[in-house]
């Protein structure tokens, strides 16, 4: 705070502090009092003005910020004293930062150094602005400024990291690279290099192109003595012969590694790489996914002989037993892990001896069978064996396994990790109802015996043996998925409900809630359960894929709202702010985070979630004012007429996109927010796997992206193309309405028919097919939300191409109306009717529906007698009109289409019956099969336990729940997605009614 309170622009400390404690303090209104009473005495001082814009900025006034940053702006301008003061300039950077006007601040700075070329702080305030402007030239350009003023070492390292980036982002880069190898063998030449990190930005140019022995010379030279950690050094000098094709070598040193650190599993890693010849780790390192890493050591079948490889087996094999004979802890997982691994790529050789892995797969479960990680450390192993043997390395370790009446930890432990070692194998999802049935009470029993043990846990600890509820959870909707019985699914929900009021901390159990209850339509409550996960910083990008896509499928717009603008200010804020990173990088030394912090940057910029997100919300806006054309047409101002999206639109096909989502989180039964098991019929799937989901979802997504983009430009040029035309119809017989937009328009509608995988003509065809009775909605697949859209936007041209538009007219209220009155019919009216039976419905009120109701609106708007036009054309003449006859009868079609649907939900809003119907789909009479044991055991083994067992935190948490106020919270929650939706309705019928009105009128 030193900083701030010294002279700046000539004003004294004691006037400037008042000001900074009122920011700190967040007292905004009392910090601009204090400025301005300080404009008053000087005015001409930019430095008030720069704080004056800072707090406006903070008060969350953004123009009236701008344009004091503007006037300060002027003030340095013109008196060069001024530009001195890097305290004014910074504040301005940072306000223009926050204000996502870079360019402002980059451009006083550029004057500055303009005007003070050898000015040392203001060039690196300079380069601050090129980093946060990700102008990479421009930023080694000015290090190589100030490297030349001041001749140090870090401001060429500047310049080179800014080379690195270069290299990386743009083309050029041999020529580049050779440049950065010039400038650091200069300096080396005349003054050496001082710093670790140096040497290891001279290393990494040297390696990116290609020169390994070059780089070895250094690194085992007299500037290799600046890494003092021998490990790191080492670790260097192996990858750096491995890259060279060096093998042997390579491998000697990586073992000199494992001598000193026995527990390095990625080192062990490198060290059979080398010493098969493998690339098990070279060729894989720079495309892994560090979001969706691979569960196994990705390598090819090794070149070498038979002989060779069986000779370089068994070397490997005798360093690891050493190692093993060597150390002092005997249970270090790494050396257990390598003699797995080194069985494993003998299967792969085809050399693999069954018993041998079953053998070590026994000797680590006896070590470390009780820890949680177990099952994913041994994943990739079990896949080489076959099914029979996965089936005997079951039976081994239930031999060796203590019994479960046993209570302790690790017995516990043992118990789960069998279990989650069943899901593995695929053995627990091939055994019949009973039987799955018979394990799930089972477990249920098992975690009730164990209840003691966390007893005296914090109870924001996790508590011993949490994951066996997810399991059970996980075979309860397997057994509902096979019977169709809501039971097992109402069970599971109870279950989760029941495991939070005792751990409410376990995240799983919320992960698992929120996707049932979003299965089952109860929006408000996945929802409540999202907001309980606590998601902070970068985990609202890898989480927020749990609940956003149903909630945009959902008629909660406000809850949609809220969830859209948080996460987008989230991501705006982080990528605003994380060029400080790599400044704070740059100024600290930590030149290999420079490179780091902008790719990680690249990856949220180019996130998936990020795009749909900021697509969406424009669209979600046009929903929510549809049911008015004024209030529409202001949210189109304010999205620029759908422009920016339509450019939007044209660089997603070539835009590199990431996928952040952690799939590892969602449940087997959701492995994408685009695939549910649960909505189709049951299928044998042994094994979920999840790699690779984001490359199989990566073409779908940007077809689907593309299309959603041109929405509001299409809306804003239906509107305002049948606006004209109806005046024009009205007041000049055949005249047509302005070409520019009709001819804008339809290139948009032939490229939403590509996406749509049809030609224009085409899709005109089917939509109209669709519509007369000659094709049925299957036609349209998947995206018939999309068609509908296609067939309104085009009635919409046709009306202002003086096409057939009666005949689009016809099509578009056929469409609706016969979609929506056999939607409705088909609905059911239970408690347990999925969401999916809705959805569609939802949608196609929400969106093509509202599009029509607002193209109606404009056309009804338009025709409306006034002024001249009521002198030129007469009210019969109008209602005699064929177009007026139009207008009437699809208004009217979408009149009884909306009140048809508003009174079927209207008398299926009542709760009657449906809390008894949740209730009773658990009662099983007494008999040993179907839904509600699990959850009975749940509730009697508590209830026989006093508080001396189970402790007085559990025994409270306990006591709080209520079975009827769960089920209860369901009923509640398909409410209110009900209620909503109703709501939604009833805003578009009485606009309906008013355009009868309007057009009873003319």
């Amino acid at each position: 705070m030193a900083s701030k309170f010294g002279l700046a622009g000539g004003l004294p400390e004691r006037r400037v502090r008042p000001i900074w404690d009122a920011i700190d303090s967040r007292q905004y209104k009392n910090a601009l009092k204090v400025i301005t009473t300080l404009l008053a005495k000087y005015p001409n001082a930019p430095y008030v003005l720069a704080l004056k814009a800072l707090v406006l900025e903070r008060m969350g006034k953004p123009e009236e910020a701008l344009s004091v940053c503007l006037s300060a702006k002027e003030l340095l301008f013109s008196n060069d004293s001024f530009l001195t003061d890097d305290l004014t300039l910074s504040t301005l950077q940072s306000v223009c930062q926050r204000l996502d006007h870079m360019d402002f601040a980059t451009s006083c700075y550029e004057y500055a150094c303009g005007k003070f070329p050898n000015h040392l702080d203001l060039m690196m305030g300079l380069f601050n602005c090129y980093v946060r402007e990700n102008l990479f030239v421009k930023q080694q350009q000015t290090a190589i400024k100030m490297y030349k003023l001041a001749g140090e070492e870090r401001f060429l390292l500047w310049a080179v990291c800014s080379i690195q980036l270069q290299v990386h982002y743009s083309d050029g880069g041999e020529k580049l690279l050779l440049l950065a190898e010039g400038l650091l063998k200069k300096h080396i030449a005349s003054h050496s290099l001082h710093e670790p990190e140096a040497i290891m930005v001279y290393i990494s140019i040297l390696e990116q192109q290609a020169k390994y022995g070059d780089a070895l010379e250094v690194l085992t030279g007299k500037l290799g003595s600046l890494l003092t950690v021998e490990v790191d050094r080492l670790r260097i000098q192996g990858r750096l012969l491995a890259r060279a094709g060096d093998f042997a070598d390579a491998a000697n040193i990586f073992q000199k590694i494992l001598e000193l650190r026995p527990d390095d599993w990625e080192c062990f890693l490198h060290y059979l790489g080398c010493l098969l010849e493998d690339d098990s780790y070279w060729c894989t390192e720079e495309n892994v996914d560090p979001i969706h890493p691979p569960k196994k050591v990705l390598c090819k079948i090794s070149p070498l002989s038979d002989e060779l490889f069986d000779s370089r087996i068994s070397n490997a094999s005798a360093v690891v037993q050493k190692l093993q004979e060597d150390s002092q802890n005997k249970l270090l997982r790494g050396l257990f892990f390598a003699n797995l691994e080194i069985e494993r790529r003998k299967h792969m050789h085809g050399k693999g001896n069954d018993e041998k892995l079953l053998g070590a797969l026994t000797d680590y479960w006896v070590r470390f069978g009780h820890l949680a990680c177990f099952a994913s450390d041994v994943e990739m192993f079990i896949e080489v064996l076959a099914p029979d043997k996965k089936t005997e390395l079951l039976e081994n370790l239930k031999k060796i396994t203590p019994s479960a009446s046993i209570i302790t930890t690790k017995a516990l432990g043992q118990s789960m990790t069998l279990l989650r070692l069943q899901v593995l194998c695929g053995n627990m999802f091939h055994r019949s109802d009973s039987e799955l049935e018979h394990c799930a009470v089972q477990m249920a029993e098992i975690y009730c015996k164990n209840l003691p043990l966390s007893k005296d846990l914090d109870p924001q600890e996790s508590m011993h043996g949490e994951e066996i509820l997810s399991l059970i959870c996980n075979l309860l909707v397997e057994l509902f998925w096979r019977t169709q019985n809501f039971g097992y699914i109402i069970e599971a929900i109870l279950v989760l409900e029941w495991g939070l009021t005792i751990g409410r901390y376990a995240y799983h159990y919320k992960i698992l809630l929120l996707h049932l209850y979003s299965y089952l339509g109860a929006f408000p409550m996945a929802y409540e359960w999202y907001k309980c996960l606590d998601v902070k910083n970068i985990l609202v990008e890898t989480a927020t894929h749990h609940i956003l896509p149903q909630m945009l499928v959902s008629p909660l717009w406000v809850d949609l709202s809220n969830l859209l603008k948080d996460y987008l200010k989230f991501m705006d804020d982080h990528l605003r702010e994380s060029a400080e990173h790599s400044f704070l990088a740059y100024r600290h030394r930590n030149y290999s985070k420079v490179v780091e912090f902008v790719q990680f940057k690249e990856r949220l910029q180019n996130s998936s979630q990020y795009l749909v997100a900021k697509v969406e919300e424009s669209i979600l806006r046009l929903k929510q004012h549809a049911h008015s054309i004024e209030e529409e047409e202001t949210v189109l101002e304010n999205l620029k007429s759908g422009i920016r999206l339509v450019e939007l639109s044209n660089e997603i096909p070539s835009k590199p996109l990431t996928f952040n989502e952690d799939f590892q989180s969602r449940p087997w039964w959701t492995p994408t927010s685009e695939k549910n098991y649960l909505l189709g019929p049951h299928e044998e799937i042994s094994y979920r796997a999840r790699e690779n989901l984001s490359q199989d979802l990566e073409a779908g997504f940007r077809r689907n992206i593309e299309r959603r983009s041109l929405l509001p430009c299409m809306l804003y040029l239906s509107v305002q193309s049948v606006s004209t035309s109806i005046k024009e119809n009205f007041e000049i017989s055949g005249s047509l309405s302005d070409p520019k937009i009709s001819t804008e328009l339809k290139n948009l509608l032939e490229r939403y028919a590509k996406m749509l995988g049809s030609t224009f003509e085409n899709a005109v065809d089917l939509v109209t097919g669709v519509s007369d009775g000659l094709s049925s909605y299957k036609d349209f697949g998947t995206n018939l939300v999309e068609w509908f859209n296609f067939a309104v936007f085009l009635n919409a041209w046709n009306l202002s191409s003086g096409g057939c538009w009666s005949r689009t007219w016809h099509t578009v209220d056929s469409l609706l109306e016969k979609y929506i009155l056999e939607g409705v019919a088909s609905l059911e009216s239970t408690i347990f009717t999925p969401y999916e039976n809705m959805r569609t419905l939802v949608q196609v009120v929400s969106e093509p529906l509202a599009w029509h109701g607002l193209i109606l609106q404009a056309c009804v708007r338009s025709s409306l007698p006034s002024g001249k036009r009521k002198k030129k054309t007469g009210s019969a003449e109008l209602s005699s009109s064929p177009l007026y006859l139009a207008l009437r009868d699809s208004t009217q079609s979408l009149c009884s289409t909306l009140e048809a649907m508003l009174k079927w939900l209207i008398v299926n809003q009542s709760d009657d019956g449906k809390l008894e119907a949740i209730l009773s789909s658990m009662q099983n009479d007494g008999n040993n099969d179907g839904p509600g044991q699990v959850f009975q055991i749940l509730e009697t083994s508590m209830s026989s336990m006093d508080s001396t067992e189970l402790g007085h935190w559990i025994t409270g948490a306990f006591k709080c729940w209520n079975t009827v106020e769960v089920a209860r919270k369901l009923v509640t929650g398909k409410h209110v997605v009900l209620n909503e939706f109703i709501k939604n309705c009833e805003s578009k019928f009485k606009s309906v009614q008013k355009l009868k009105q309007q057009l009873s009128q003319i």
